[in-house]
């Protein structure tokens, strides 16, 4: 049976991000993932993930200049020292909050500029993954579909697959998130079963929505039972938009007859 964590970027949004975590634990998580805290002090995260027993699972590394339209910094020539920069920031962040992963933002990049991007990331994931390894933490690749990240540096597994190749480091690890699969039109199950040896996560939302995963055009049921069947031990991280409020919205769990 999966497990779910609450990605608290997008659950309960109107409340602050202590107070999430608190809402959280009320509705029955057992684990959390998180965007960018970087304005909580990781001890206060730790403290209040501690108080109600809940694990914290990833955060991502910082965007960039968010008011130009940044969105990540991994891949962007010139910028090695502030991804380099960025990482450092999330790693101190997850040890001192027990977070377990990091999802590494690549950024927008010009397709004329993707060979000398993908040199470059490669080469940061590298320096990354050996600055992570002593703390035990994996590092994530995310590709985002087209749609919501129109520029990003990849929007399919395949490409995430080639970075996570050259890269070639243990703790790193592709981020399987149906939602961006299944919104770019590839086959979720299929790619289930090809990428699931180097998947380090799994995340949810209906397709196409972004909603809860009740609605859509994909089987959710159908994808637990693979996601069992393939042996899966990790969460299953609940990273949609709610229709309404967070609370309202969580029948999705009886109606796929799963449990949190």
């Amino acid at each position: 049976m999966p497990r779910f964590s609450a990605n608290l970027g997008f659950l309960w949004p109107d409340l602050p991000l202590l107070d999430r975590i608190d809402a959280a634990a009320a509705a029955g998580f057992k684990a959390i993932e998180l965007h960018w805290p970087y304005d909580v002090p990781a001890a206060t995260v730790r403290e209040h993930c501690d108080r109600h027993g809940l694990k914290l699972l990833g955060i991502n590394t910082v965007r960039g200049d968010v008011a130009a339209g940044e969105n990540g910094l991994g891949a962007l020539v010139g910028r090695e020292a502030e991804f380099q920069a960025a990482v450092d920031q999330s790693i101190r962040f997850c040890v001192e909050a027990a977070g377990t992963a990091i999802h590494c933002m690549a950024g927008k990049v010009a397709p004329e500029d993707r060979t000398t991007a993908r040199k470059v990331f490669v080469k940061n994931l590298r320096e990354a993954s050996a600055k992570a390894e002593p703390h035990g933490l994996t590092l994530l690749l995310e590709p985002l579909n087209t749609r919501d990240g129109p520029g990003y540096f990849y929007a399919t597994l395949a490409e995430a697959a080639i970075v996570l190749g050259e890269a070639d480091r243990p703790n790193i690890k592709l981020m399987f998130d149906a939602y961006h699969v299944g919104v770019m039109g590839e086959d979720v199950m299929g790619a289930l079963e090809r990428y699931y040896p180097a998947v380090g996560h799994i995340q949810i939302a209906a397709v196409p929505t972004r909603a809860e995963p009740d609605e859509g055009s994909f089987d959710f049921r159908s994808f637990f039972a693979a996601v069992d069947r393939l042996g899966y031990e990790g969460w299953i991280g609940a990273e949609y938009k709610p229709r309404g409020g967070t609370d309202a919205g969580l029948g999705w769990v009886q109606k796929l007859e799963v449990s949190l």
